[in-house]
Order: C-alpha cells, then structure tokens, then sequence
C-alpha cells in the first residue's frame, strides 16, 4: 500500500515533471505565439478605447445636438409665434395706413379742388387787378383826355365870351344908335302929330285951307282932307310900333348876355323874374330815375309758393333735391327772390358728380372779392358776379341765363341787366345723375360742407328752367305773372330739409315777410 502510494506518488511526480515540462514548453510556445495576439488586443483595445471616446463623443454631441434640435424646435414654435403676431400686427398696421391713406387721398383730392379755387380765385383776383388797372389807366387816359378836352373847351369858352361881349359891345352901339333913331323919329313924330292937329283944327275951321297945307301931297284919287290926314297919322304909328319891337328884341337880347356874364351863384338860383327855368344839373339827371325808382311802391308779388329760411352758418343747413337733373342741360335759368342780412352772399346752389364737385354752382364765401359771387359751370371754368345790391336786407329778385350756344350767360337783379357775357363754357353740357344742394358748397357728393360758404337768409320761389329765358319773360318772374313753360324743378321738389332750415308755404311774396 505505501509502495503503491510510493510509485503513485513517484508517478505523479513523473507526470507533474512532464507536465510541468510540458507545460513550459507549451507556455514558451504559448509565450511566442500570444505576443502578436496581444499586440492585436492592445491594438484593439486601444481602437476600442479609440472608438469608445469617439462614440461617447458622438454620443455627446448628439445629445447636444438633441438638446439644441429641441431648444430650435421651442426657438421655432416662439419664432412661428412671434410671426403671426407680427404678422396679425402688420396687417392692422397696414389697415390702419390704407385707413390713413384713403384719409390722405381724401384730402389731398380736397385740398388738390381748394388749390384749384384758390388759384382760379388768385387768377380771377389777378384779372380783376388787371382789369381794374386796365379801368385805372384808360380811366387816367380819358382823365387826360378830358382836361384836354376840358381846356381846350375853356378856352373855346373864353373865345366864345370874348366874342360874345365884343358882340354884345356893338350890339349895344346898334341899340343906343337905334335908341337915338327912336328919338329922332319920336320927335318927328310928335311933330307930325301937332302939325296934323294943326291942320285939323284949320280943316274944321276953313275947309278951304286944307289944300293949301304945304306938308300934305296931292291924291292921286279924289279923297277927302281927313281921310289922307288920317292915313298919314295911321302909317306914322305903324312904323313907330316896329321901331319899339325891334328896341324890344335888342334889349332882350342884352338881357341874354347880362345872364351869360352872371356869376354861378346866380346860375344856381331859379330865374323867377325872367320866368325862364334852369336846367338840371347831370348828378340830378342820373338821380332821378333812383328818386322815382326808390318812391315806386312795389305792388303784390305772387306766385311765389314756399319761402327757406337759412337761420345761421351750420353746415347742417342744407336742402337737397334727389334726383338732380335727370337729362343733360345745355341751356338754364334760375331766378329766384333773395333776402339776407350778411356781408356776403354765401353758396345759393352746388350740383356735384362723382366726376366734379362743382358742375354748377352759385358760390359764395366771406373771403372772395366784396359784393360777388362766382357762377362756375365744370370746374375751373366760372364768371363773376356783382351782388353788392342784394346786400341791404331787403328783397330783391335775381336771374342767372346761360345758354352753351356761343357761351351766353346774363344776370339780371330786379329785372335789370347787371353783367352779362359771352364764350362761358361753349357747347357744353352739365350731366345728368348728380346732387343738387341749397345753401352750402359740396366738396364731395352730398358732403363736403364749409360754415364760410354757407347761405345765411331766405330764399322765395327759386325756379329753375330748362331754357334761356326772355327779358320780357324775366320781367314777368319777377312781378309776380304766370311761370314761363319748362319748368324744371322748384322748391316743391325739394326732397329733405336739415338742420335749422324752415320751409314757410306763402303763395305772394308780402306774405312771406
């Protein structure tokens, strides 16, 4: 048993040796053939560490990348955010600068029309200049003309008193000749007259003796003494009456002169001693028809219909007829009777278009020229009118006629002609289809309105006409006749009245006050 242990154990020592021995020459084998394995592993341990830095860095970065996608996505989702709040705030902006611009455009179209009446205003100012320095420099020819005139029929005066007082100096010659004749032929005929009462007496006494008067002549037919003598005396006093009315004659014709030679303080009093008038002065020629015109008592004044009354300058004060005119007009008339208190006269009428504000219109303001007014047809285009005589708060009637043909127009004021002229607006036509206003001026259709053009008093039986009227068709208008034919709107057709405007139904125009 210890044997077998011994060999066993022996053995196993054998076996351990070899194995061992083995195992060292495997391990030298082993040795040799791992290092290159090694280096292998280290390498790849190396590049796996390699590749471990590389994918935590890639593992970094896309997680930074991941943290910055997702910031980019909230900076996205604020960004989208912010845009459509800026985008909601644009397009309020951009209503609120259409809104602006529309304004903008609305008044820059408004002052575009009051640059326009202001230059045509400017332009009108400047003609008047113009023509009032025209009036001025003809008015200062015809001054000069007139001093030329004017010494030139001094002087033709003075000569023709010269000459009348040399006239008159030998006309009194011929008188005190005459005069001396008279008396010499009074004396003779005193004479005479003693001689045949002489011989009359004789002739009573002595029939017989008259034959031999020596200043008696011989009949050539048998008469008788008296008779001749009585003849004689009858022809004596004849020409003694002619003598006296020539004597006559010439000292009225001394008293003409005396007159001529009188100073003017004589010359303005009445000749009542002469009984011969004097005549007029020319001031008191051209004040008599305005005396008589002033005395005339206006009689009843009818067909009038309605009277308007504009209260103050609001421009809520506005009577509007719609439709305007619904045909084209190539002639008009407007009469109408006009009562104001105001230093101006103020916008009586405006019809606008969509095309033109100002196709026809009566306008007024208080910063145009004194006592005028325009007549526009188609801005720019107007007249002006002179209406100083309807500023006196009475009553008065006025006519505006146009006609296109030849461009006619004529303004009539109680029936007299006051302007008229001539090339206004030829061969045009007002349009149908727009809006007729009383008593403001439209910037725009319907609107537009300013306080200082606006019509302040009344206005009574304005009429309108399709047609050039006739002066003796104006005359009737105006006092009150039947309405001449084609009649196109009155102030029955009125459509609304604003504001403070009062409508007052009166058929004669004293009912009305």
């Amino acid at each position: 048993m210890g044997c077998w242990e011994a060999k066993r154990l022996s053995l196993f020592l054998v076996l351990i040796t070899f194995y061992l021995q083995g195992t060292y020459l495997q391990k030298t084998d082993e040795i040799r053939q791992r290092k290159p394995f090694f280096e292998r592993l280290r390498r790849l341990e190396e590049q796996f560490r390699r590749f471990q830095e590389v994918t935590l860095i890639r593992l970094q970065g896309i997680a930074e990348n991941y943290n910055v996608s997702y910031n980019i996505n909230t900076r996205f989702q604020n960004l989208t955010d912010e845009y459509h709040t800026m985008a909601m705030s644009v397009s309020e902006s951009r209503a609120a600068v259409q809104m602006d611009l529309n304004h903008l455009k609305a008044w820059m179209k408004k002052i575009q029309r009051r640059s326009r009446k202001v230059d045509s205003k400017i332009l009108a100012f400047e003609r008047s200049l113009n023509e009032k320095s025209k009036q001025s420099s003809q008015e200062k020819m015809k001054q000069k003309e007139e001093s030329t005139l004017l010494a030139n029929l001094t002087g033709t005066i003075k000569q023709d008193i010269s000459t009348l007082q040399n006239s008159q100096i030998r006309v009194q010659v011929e008188i005190e000749k005459l005069q001396n004749v008279i008396h010499g032929q009074g004396a003779k005929l005193n004479a005479v007259e003693e001689q045949l009462e002489r011989v009359l007496r004789q002739a009573a006494f002595s029939p017989n003796s008259v034959t031999n008067a020596p200043l008696l002549l011989q009949p050539q037919k048998k008469q008788q003494p008296g008779q001749q003598l009585l003849h004689a005396k009858h022809r004596h006093k004849k020409k003694l009456q002619q003598d006296r009315l020539e004597l006559g004659a010439q000292t009225e014709t001394q008293k003409l002169f005396q007159d001529l030679r009188r100073p003017s303080l004589e010359e303005k009093e009445p000749n009542t001693q002469s009984g011969r008038p004097t005549l007029p002065s020319v001031d008191e020629i051209l004040k008599e028809p305005q005396q008589s015109q002033a005395s005339q008592k206006t009689g009843e004044v009818c067909n009038v219909g309605s009277m308007l009354v504009f209260p103050n300058t609001s421009t809520e004060n506005v009577v509007t007829f719609s439709p305007g005119f619904l045909t084209g007009l190539r002639e008009l008339s407007i009469c109408t009777w006009v009562q104001t208190s105001s230093s101006y006269l103020g916008t009586l009428l405006s019809y606008a278009t969509e095309e033109n504000d100002n196709k026809l219109v009566l306008h007024g303001r208080d910063t145009l020229v004194y006592g005028t007014i325009h007549f526009v047809i188609g801005d720019p285009a107007f007249r002006e009118l002179p209406v100083e005589l309807l500023l006196d708060s009475r009553w008065h009637h006025m006519c505006v006629i146009w006609s296109s043909i030849q461009g006619k127009y004529w303004f009539y004021v109680d029936r007299r002609l006051v302007a008229t002229g001539s090339r206004f607006r030829e061969g045009y036509e007002i349009p149908p289809g727009g809006r007729l206003v009383l008593g403001q001026e439209q910037d725009t259709v319907g609107g537009g309105f300013d306080s200082s053009e606006a019509f302040v008093g009344s206005l009574a039986g304005l009429t309108m006409w399709d047609r050039a009227l006739s002066p003796g068709e104006v005359s009737s208008v105006a006092t009150g006749k039947v309405l001449p034919r084609n009649i196109l709107l009155t102030l029955a057709n009125a459509s609304s009245l604003d504001g403070f405007v009062k409508r007052v139904i009166c058929t004669c125009l004293e009912h009305c006050l």
